[in-house]
């Protein structure tokens, strides 16, 4: 058969993307959005000084995530990825701003309680744990194969963003009374955006080539790829669902032989980065550099302008370079940054040099 040889045109495609990464700038707003309001919340709420209800402010949205994230794969297999990045926005909109009509449960925004505010912060976390991996998988499968490496790093660009939107808007919360509160209420509308604008987005046409519905799987990747690609794409899909077939993994075969080698190599790779303390920059990053003297609007735009330029440098690379360099000349990167961090806390080092140091590390 014929093979087209040119790429299909990024255009088709890309709206589709956006939409699908607003999940992931949900997740970034949400990892900053209580880093400066935190002292405000505790006052209003009157758990100033509380360390242990700050840190349950600040995780408990981790723990929903937790939850989210076990039942994000069969929520994406089984009611498909458009509809799971709905389930998704869902508890987002009701944890961050709802109140019932008795205005005998009130969460995040709308809360006069700390149980109010760790409720809203868990139900958010449970659209948090959803979103990223259906995103991912969503991204994947819906991408050229020429784009896939530079699409996939618009989840990590989306959640820059999203971060560094919270820590901008979060900087009026010491001049107006309640800001805190709007901080939460803004996050409303891109959740809500994102369940709308599903609507007209494409389905996975993996998904529904899995579930039997070729015509409609056809149609979807006319949408995304263009209908001189069609047939191609319909037989790669075909070729990657026979090799499922025949190479069904239990989970239990993921624990060992060469199964065992991807799972553990993956998930070090992602233990890795967190255990390298970058999710305690995103959430205290305003009191850590308060304590150094730095004003914490300076520092919160440092941190996102950092952040979101590693994000553009990998996307831009990421289909020239290939993944494994770019793993390795960042970690590469982290340990040195984490090398500066030791020296600054040094005794040797005192004074401004040490200040230079343990900021510079951190960036």
């Amino acid at each position: 058969m014929d093979v087209e040889t040119t790429n299909p045109s990024w255009l088709l495609s890309f709206p589709h993307v956006v939409v699908a990464t607003i999940s992931s700038l949900l997740f970034g707003y949400h990892l900053g959005v209580v880093n400066e309001p935190l002292e405000s919340i505790s006052i209003d709420l009157g758990f100033r000084g509380n360390t242990l209800a700050e840190g349950l402010v600040v995780s408990t949205c981790l723990g929903g995530a937790f939850i989210g994230s076990l039942f994000s794969g069969w929520i994406a297999d089984s009611a498909g990825r458009r509809r799971a990045f709905q389930l998704c926005a869902l508890p987002m909109i009701i944890g961050a701003a709802t109140r019932t009509l008795t205005n005998k449960f009130r969460f995040s925004a709308t809360t006069r309680t700390l149980a109010g505010m760790l409720i809203g912060r868990f139900l958010v976390g449970t659209g948090m744990g959803i979103g990223p991996p259906v995103a991912s998988l969503y991204l994947a499968e819906v991408s050229p194969a020429s784009l896939r490496g530079t699409y996939g790093s618009f989840i990590q660009i989306a959640t820059c963003l999203g971060l560094m939107g919270a820590l901008f808007i979060g900087i009026p919360v010491r001049e107006i009374a309640g800001w805190w509160r709007i901080c939460f209420w803004v996050s409303t509308v891109p959740a809500g955006i994102l369940a709308f604008a599903m609507i007209f987005c494409a389905e996975s046409p993996h998904w529904l080539y899995k579930k039997g519905r070729s015509a409609e799987a056809e149609a979807e990747f006319e949408r995304l790829l263009g209908g001189s690609h069609v047939k191609y794409a319909m037989l790669e899909l075909s070729k990657l669902d026979r090799g499922d077939e025949a190479d069904t993994v239990k989970l239990s075969e993921l624990l060992r032989g060469h199964h065992f080698r991807v799972v553990y190599i993956g998930s070090t790779l992602f233990a890795l980065q967190q255990l390298s303390g970058i999710n305690a920059v995103f959430y205290f990053s305003s009191s850590v550099f308060k304590s150094a003297g730095v004003p914490s609007d300076v520092a919160n735009a440092l941190i996102g302008v950092a952040n979101l330029t590693g994000s553009i440098v990998a996307m831009l690379l990421m289909d020239k370079l290939g993944r494994k360099l770019l793993l390795l000349w960042s970690f590469f990167g982290m340990t040195m940054s984490m090398v500066l961090q030791v020296a600054a806390a040094n005794s040797y080092v005192s004074g401004s040099g040490s200040l230079y140091l343990s900021v510079g590390g951190m960036l």
